[in-house]
């Protein structure tokens, strides 16, 4: 095992903490849009209690609203249900189009706040590999991170999923600013173990506005 574990064991500890904290935060979210609508059901129970007449259609749009957060904090709590179980296994067969979908649920706040529009393209067939979950998951963040940075004017960053003759291949897309990035300065050591530990490439084409990362159909360690 030549990778650094100890710089990959940090950032992976940084990174969990990142997307836990965000998770959490919208948590809150979901449960102070809860809190709000409990209140305005109490004071309609109120008003019901001295004798107003009771606004079922204001009870209804209450109702519908509670249900569409209940769903939200669903979806949420199982996206960090997938995301935590992706420590179980050092090697596991995986589809990329999910790894994509979860990178998206987890990083789309953190992206709304930048003003940065996600834009995920599937392909109907699985693209399956063998590698690390969270490693993976760990390294797409930090590549997204930095492409971020670079989109273009309508801040739309597409994250395109294929095969390749190698395995499988990732393409972060729409980065018209990526020319005026310090690439001499990333990939740092961080990514670089990371690359080693998953046999990962990459490449940047600032005239495509394009990052690559090419992954193997299975990772030998």
């Amino acid at each position: 095992m030549g990778f650094n574990c100890g710089i990959i064991g940090e950032a992976g500890l940084q990174f969990f903490g990142k997307m836990t904290a965000s998770i959490s935060h919208e948590i809150r979210n979901v449960l102070a849009v809860l809190n709000e609508n409990a209140g305005l059901l109490e004071d309609l129970v109120l008003m019901a209690e001295k004798g107003a007449p009771i606004d079922r259609e204001r009870l209804k749009t209450l109702a519908r609203s509670m249900g569409k957060q209940i769903h939200r904090a669903d979806g949420i709590v199982e996206n960090m249900n997938r995301f935590a179980h992706g420590v179980d296994e050092s090697a596991k067969r995986i589809d990329l189009h999910e790894s994509v979908v979860l990178l998206v649920a987890l990083s789309g706040r953190l992206a709304d706040m930048r003003g940065i529009k996600l834009a995920p393209v599937y392909t109907k067939e699985q693209i399956l590999i063998t590698t690390n979950p969270f490693f993976l998951e760990n390294l797409l963040w930090c590549f997204l991170d930095f492409a971020m940075e670079a989109a273009g004017k309508g801040k739309a960053l597409g994250i395109v999923s294929e095969r390749d003759e190698r395995g499988a291949r990732l393409r972060f897309t729409g980065l018209e600013h990526l020319a005026e990035r310090d690439t001499d300065a990333f990939p740092s050591e961080r990514e670089k173990a990371m690359l080693e530990a998953l046999e990962a490439g990459f490449s940047f084409d600032p005239k495509a506005g394009e990052i690559v990362i090419t992954l193997p159909e299975k990772i030998c360690r």
